[in-house]
This record gives structure tokens, C-alpha cells and sequence, in this order.
């Protein structure tokens, strides 16, 4: 799977994406957004306001209800404010 990051995420993880392996028990966007903070503290910190990331399944939003696959690209950006 092709996870992509952005804003504050990019920054907190150091880097814009990543390939990873996804394990068999991980069947949706919900347990992956579970998984991820669980793989090492920088993962923890960056994952710590999870529930305001939008996400984005090959180039569809999804809920945390979405399936996900290895073969997928899996965007994670967070909402972005302006003034």
C-alpha cells in the first residue's frame, strides 16, 4: 500500500509517503487509522489528532468504513484552514 501524507503529517513523520505492508488483519480505513499510531512514537505523535484527517482511498474520499488493500493508495490530509 502507498500511503501519502500531508501538511502537519509530512512534517511530523519527515517524509511525503511511504510503501508499507499491510497486515492481513487490517480490512478498512478504520483499522488502519487504528494501526498506524501503533507502529512507533513518531507514528504515535503524528496520528495523536487522527480523527480530523480526511482520507482518501485511489483518489476517492472514504469513511473509516472503506475497505482498503495492499494495491491501494491511501492520501491522508488533514483539513487545512485559512484566513
Amino acid at each position: 500500500m502507498k500511503l501519502k501524507y500531508y501538511a502537519w503529517l509530512r512534517d511530523s513523520l519527515g517524509r511525503e509517503s511511504e510503501e508499507i505492508v499491510l497486515p492481513p488483519e487490517i480490512k478498512t480505513v478504520g483499522m488502519l487509522l487504528d494501526w498506524l499510531p501503533s507502529q512507533g512514537e513518531r507514528y504515535k505523535r503524528a496520528f495523536e489528532y487522527i480523527d480530523v484527517v480526511l482520507v482518501s482511498v485511489n483518489s476517492h474520499y472514504a469513511d473509516r468504513n472503506h475497505p482498503v488493500r495492499d494495491e491501494d493508495e491511501v492520501i491522508l490530509a488533514p483539513p487545512i484552514a485559512g484566513g
